[in-house]
């Protein structure tokens, strides 16, 4: 076996499990800032984090039929993100922060370009046709978020904000399918197409970027 399948099989492993991590802990922070933005409890904090974090992947497993769920198997990041709840409470508190939407949506848009790509991959890794790894790559960043809003009583932002962003994740996920199509490792298809995607989400905050909306 050669030292590109050895790289191969290490990312399939754990380099997306990796990127799932940093997506979790971006999008755990996105859910963090909206619940201290509502003034939620700790309670309220700790179920709209987790449902950001944790809400996309689950739904795109429960759709693959893949077990255990990653927060089921790797059970320390359940206290993870209860630590990190907690102690954004107190912080917060000791130091009179009011944080805003705006913040919310710079590690938003991390989250998305990240498991928009590693979504993506792993649907392609199960065997899916194109079309279904896209999708999946679109429902795992796209559902966490749509639950954090729904939680806390608003119509989610990727709905109505009118901003690229399930969009986002729907073309580059045709990019990673393409980039698997050319025989790209794995590892780049990902990392190049979250880089986009993030980039992307970016540029659209930025520069008001807007999708064309009904007129009435």
């Amino acid at each position: 076996m050669n030292s590109s399948q050895n790289a191969a099989e290490w990312f399939v492993t754990y380099g997306l499990q990796i990127f799932e991590i940093v997506g979790i802990l971006a999008f755990a922070l996105s859910g963090l800032i909206e619940a201290a933005r509502k003034k939620l409890d700790l309670v309220g904090m700790a179920i709209v984090t987790g449902l950001a974090s944790f809400g996309g992947g689950t739904l795109r497993d429960i759709l693959l039929d893949r077990r255990p769920f990653f927060w089921v198997e790797h059970q320390e990041w359940i206290w993870v993100i209860l630590i990190m709840c907690a102690l954004a409470l107190l912080f917060m508190r000791a130091r009179h922060l009011e944080p805003t939407e705006r913040s919310m949506q710079w590690p938003d848009a991390l989250g998305l370009g990240i498991f928009a790509a590693s979504g993506t991959q792993i649907a392609i890794t199960a065997g899916m046709p194109a079309i279904i790894a896209v999708v999946m790559g679109v429902i795992t960043p796209v559902f966490g978020g749509v639950l954090r809003d729904v939680v806390v009583n608003q119509i989610p932002r990727a709905f109505n904000d009118h901003q690229p962003y399930a969009v986002i994740a729907f073309a580059g996920g045709w990019l990673i399918v393409l980039m698997n199509a050319l025989g790209w490792p794995a590892i780049w298809a990902v990392s190049v197409g979250a880089f986009i995607m993030i980039a992307l989400r970016i540029s659209a905050i930025v520069f008001s970027w807007r999708l064309p909306t009904w007129r009435v």
